[in-house]
């Protein structure tokens, strides 16, 4: 696949929270998907995908938890871990996740959006092989 091909080296890192100006993914998505496909995974196929955010206050991810919902995820909001008592969990799931450029590259908008509106940090995502 043309999207996963390297170029040559250069001596600067890649940010690999930003996007590529060929896809529009970050760059930590085409890493994960690169690892997918290497493992033999069919990325037309629906799978099972969950993706994650935090947010500093439960309001916050319950309003994450419904915009979510609205865009056609199942959504729950799970409280703080004792480490980290000001951060609530929302987890994002859908069982029919294919994960082409353009629905990744959605699905990331959508959840990097909810985060920047509510005050939250989008986590990334997973996905079943």
């Amino acid at each position: 696949m043309a999207l996963f091909r390297r170029k040559a080296k250069s001596d600067k890192p890649v940010d690999m929270k930003a996007r590529s100006p060929k896809t529009g993914l970050k760059h930590t998505d085409i890493a994960l998907l690169g690892q997918m496909l290497k493992g033999g995974a069919d990325l037309s196929t629906p799978r099972h995908a969950v993706y994650y955010l935090y947010f500093p206050t439960e309001h916050a991810a319950a309003a994450g938890a419904d915009e979510a919902q609205d865009a056609g995820y199942t959504a729950e909001v799970r409280e703080p871990l004792p480490a980290y008592p000001d951060q609530w969990s929302l987890v994002c799931e859908r069982q029919d996740a294919v994960l082409s450029v353009d629905n990744v590259r959605e699905a990331d908008d959508l959840f990097q959006g909810i985060a920047d509106r509510l005050g939250g940090e989008f986590d990334g995502w997973e996905a079943a092989m």
